[in-house]
């Protein structure tokens, strides 16, 4: 059975929990609190030295870390990856956008003000600014789809999931971009969250 360590705060480690609930795969699930510093011990450490989590331990041993990877690794000839080669790279190419122009923004934004407890007014301006791009471009990309690649649910709905079902926790308003809100629900009903 593969083990997976993660902190459920993390929405990072939350989609492997969602690919591998949606999936059926058997796992178990080590609790690791990132603000207890638990990311940081030695053993950790000798499994990530970046000291981040998620990371994924295979029955023979094998460790994989970074979020998108676990999950493409997971998702391997399941729904979850398009058969088709172009839309495979199209899911790529959200993966990547996820990590660069979504997450550190809207991700850290929400760290920030929950678990660091800011004020919205407090959030960095540039940061905040470049979050609230990434929630338009997002709400465009949803523009006559029900999802983001090849009109079925995939691993880059799960990417993206994660952490804008998330973004009021740091100060985003999704009021005003109802295609996500709906994406959003269809993803949840989905995964039975």
């Amino acid at each position: 059975m593969i083990t997976i360590y993660g902190d459920m705060i993390s929405g990072n480690c939350l989609k492997i929990k969602y690919t591998a609930d949606y999936l059926g795969l058997p796992y178990r699930w080590e609790a690791v609190d990132i603000l207890k510093g638990q990311s940081r011990t030695d053993g950790f450490l000798a499994m990530n030295p970046s000291g981040q989590v998620p990371v994924l331990e295979l029955d023979d041993g094998r460790i994989l870390s970074q979020s998108n990877a676990i999950i493409s690794y997971l998702a391997q000839d399941s729904t979850l990856i398009p058969k088709d080669s172009f839309n495979q790279a199209e899911v790529n190419q959200w993966l990547f956008w996820e990590q660069y122009s979504h997450e550190p923004y809207v991700a850290v934004c929400r760290f920030h003000m929950l678990y660091q407890g800011k004020p919205a007014h407090e959030r960095e301006a540039w940061r905040v600014e470049r979050g609230e791009a990434a929630l338009n471009d997002l709400e465009h990309a949803l523009q006559n789809k029900n999802w983001l690649v090849a009109e079925q649910f995939s691993i880059a709905d799960i990417a993206l999931l994660a952490y804008t079902r998330l973004a009021a926790e740091g100060g985003f308003d999704l009021a005003k971009r109802p295609r996500t809100r709906q994406w959003i629900a269809r993803c949840e009903n989905l995964l039975k969250l």
